[in-house]
């Protein structure tokens, strides 16, 4: 097994405060970053939210396979466009990198109610 295989996927995430004047510019930019970040080879997904509480909230979610592919991402020229978002934010960011060794789906609720 490799190394990476060991240590999981990657999940990142950050959810930005933007005014709503900013957050036209901010979703030019998260777009055309999403669509290009999909197509790279260890890209699982990439989502953009908008936040359904708060609507100066936008969200960027990513799935990637492993450390490495994450840190040759945040490389990129690409990722250099998110970091400008993330300077236009008003309030400090919040952004997390979660390590994910396991994953279940229906399973999980079918064992808690007892229909296996």
């Amino acid at each position: 097994m490799k190394k990476e295989e060991r240590q999981g996927q990657i999940r990142a995430s950050i959810r930005i405060h933007l005014s709503l004047k900013k957050q036209r510019e901010a979703l030019e930019i998260l777009k055309s970053v999403r669509e290009q970040t999909k197509v790279e080879p260890d890209c699982i997904y990439t989502r953009l939210y908008r936040g359904s509480d708060d609507e100066n909230i936008l969200m960027l979610e990513e799935l990637w396979r492993g450390e490495q592919a994450l840190l040759n991402h945040l490389k990129t020229d690409i990722y250099r466009r998110v970091l400008l978002v993330i300077e236009m934010s008003e309030i400090q960011p919040e952004i997390s990198f979660d390590r994910i060794l396991a994953s279940d789906g229906i399973e999980t609720i079918k064992k808690a109610r007892g229909k296996y």
